[in-house]
């Protein structure tokens, strides 16, 4: 690990190299210096251990193959990071390849049932970190999606799970990662307890602890939800969604009302999951984001009927920018940043 790209958090912004990200930067009289702009792709490193499944994956020109996939994600960082994002949001146990189901037979978790990551995840994590440090961008790493949990044998596999992530970041030397224990751990889909909302700054705190501090971690809450005050008061930065936020003055008010928190110590609030576009509106989920100083994430799955070119989280992925949510985002991201 190079350490070209050093990600850290000053005041309520973030910094890359010590300096602001988008330094400088203003957009329609928002300001954007000091955000981290970022898209989610939580299925970039993932593979599916389900016999009765992996076949649903399958390529146009091939079967499904974790490692084409992260390559051919890897290959898109410089167009990316030269539209102006600064961050992808990837999970060690993905997120659902249908974009929302409730049935999901699928077996994708990095971790063995005792906590042990397996090599293959971690090698493609690696290769993805290492990507995203030589084009200067950070990751969002997530530990735990909840309906893969029940891989997962027991709290003590859990708490195996963080150690052997941050023990990995720690001793290959990553600089550009954040930390994101679960993904909407106040939803009821987590088998075990410590990941979930009410004790989630425990994972929090293991992590920080296990890592001397270096490593920034937070937790993220479902769409529409304001962290948890236990959360608000361990977390390095604050993670919401827009999910089920069908206006954006409910965008404001979320940032509003975390803010309001009497826990909020003045972090960084980062959205790193929105369905909702309208970028060719006067307001938008996006820029309501930017309006309240908190950075926004895109999340695109693919929807019945579309064609392999859309969606970043649905399986296969064509990773390129080549659908028309794709393209609207990225130049509306373009746009914002000046890049």
């Amino acid at each position: 690990m190079a350490g070209a790209t050093v990600i850290g958090i000053t005041g309520d912004g973030f910094t890359m190299n010590g300096q602001p990200t988008y330094a400088g930067k203003r957009w329609r009289a928002h300001k954007i210096e000091g955000l981290l702009l970022n898209s989610r792709m939580a299925n970039a490193i993932i593979d599916d251990e389900n016999p009765s499944t992996v076949g649903v994956w399958a390529y146009a020109d091939g079967p499904w193959d974790a490692e084409r996939s992260t390559r051919e994600f890897i290959a898109q960082f410089p167009t990316y990071r030269a539209h102006g994002l600064l961050a992808v949001s990837v999970n060690l146990q993905g997120g659902s390849p249908q974009g929302y189901s409730w049935n999901q037979p699928w077996i994708m978790s990095g971790f063995a049932a005792d906590g042990a990551l397996k090599p293959a995840y971690a090698n493609r994590l690696m290769g993805v970190l290492d990507a995203a440090d030589r084009n200067g961008m950070a990751v969002i790493l997530g530990c735990f999606y909840g309906r893969q949990t029940p891989h997962l044998k027991d709290e003590a596999a859990v708490k195996r799970a963080v150690g052997e992530v941050v023990d990995l970041l720690a001793a290959r030397g990553v600089t550009n990662a954040l930390l994101e224990i679960g993904n909407e751990v106040d939803l009821p889909w987590f088998d075990h307890a410590i990941i979930q909302s009410p004790r989630g700054h425990e994972l929090i705190e293991l992590a920080k602890t296990r890592s001397s501090g270096r490593l920034k971690v937070s937790t993220s809450f479902s769409g529409g939800a304001v962290p948890s005050d236990n959360v608000i008061a361990a977390a390095d930065y604050l993670l919401v969604h827009g999910n089920h936020v069908e206006s954006p003055e409910g965008i404001r008010r979320m940032v509003s009302e975390t803010r309001a928190s009497k826990a909020f110590r003045g972090q960084p609030i980062v959205f790193n999951e929105d369905d909702h576009y309208d970028f060719e509106g006067k307001d938008n989920n996006f820029r309501a984001a930017l309006s309240a100083y908190a950075s926004w994430g895109f999340f695109d799955y693919r929807r019945i009927s579309e064609r392999f070119t859309d969606g970043y989280q649905s399986l296969p992925v064509d990773w390129g920018i080549n659908s028309l949510r794709k393209r609207a985002f990225f130049g509306y991201l373009k746009e914002v940043t000046g890049s």
